[in-house]
């Protein structure tokens, strides 16, 4: 599914009911300051292997979002990770947790969320979770839900809000 251009605040004003909105505590890194699709999940605690292995996937139309506990003593991703969201056409990544080589992440094409940054890899051990409901900055992330990101916000639906049909934008 592709999506034509939006802003959160518009979405809000229409949809305002059927939204949740994430509390704002993420920082937005990469060059793609919007992005939706999609949501797939991931569940890990300073451990990236699980993240590593969706994105390895075909992400076109999807939105990885992972609950790293929202530990700031170690980053979930870094440039190399970046760069494999990128190639496989991610629409974006929102981390509940950091972040690292955040200045070669700000010059890609691509959308991260995340709570900050930290220099510390992560543990590789494999553990964690994937494809179940995550609760963190106030709403519930379900697999197969639709996320909005932009410079105002996370918006968070069960259906899509808008697609492409012919030269307008379909709102449902």
């Amino acid at each position: 599914m592709r999506f034509v251009d939006f802003k959160t605040a518009d979405l809000s004003d229409v949809h305002r009911e059927g939204v949740q909105v994430a509390d704002d505590v993420f920082r937005s890194f990469g060059l793609k300051t919007r992005f939706c699709g999609e949501v797939v999940t991931v569940k890990v605690f300073e451990d990236n292997v699980l993240v590593k292995r969706e994105l390895e996937q075909p992400g076109s139309g999807k939105v990885l979002v992972v609950d790293g506990g929202g530990s700031r003593r170690v980053a979930l991703m870094g440039d190399q990770l970046a760069a494999l969201a990128l190639e496989n056409g991610w629409e974006g990544v929102v981390i509940y947790g950091c972040i690292r080589d955040s200045a070669d992440i700000n010059a890609m094409k691509v959308g991260v969320r995340a709570l900050g940054t930290h220099p510390f890899k992560s543990v590789k051990r494999g553990e964690g979770s994937r494809q179940q409901r995550l609760d963190f900055a106030g709403v519930a992330f379900r697999p197969g839900a639709f996320l909005y990101a932009d410079e105002d916000g996370i918006l968070l639906t069960d259906k899509p809000l808008h697609e492409y049909g012919s030269e307008e934008a379909k709102f449902f």
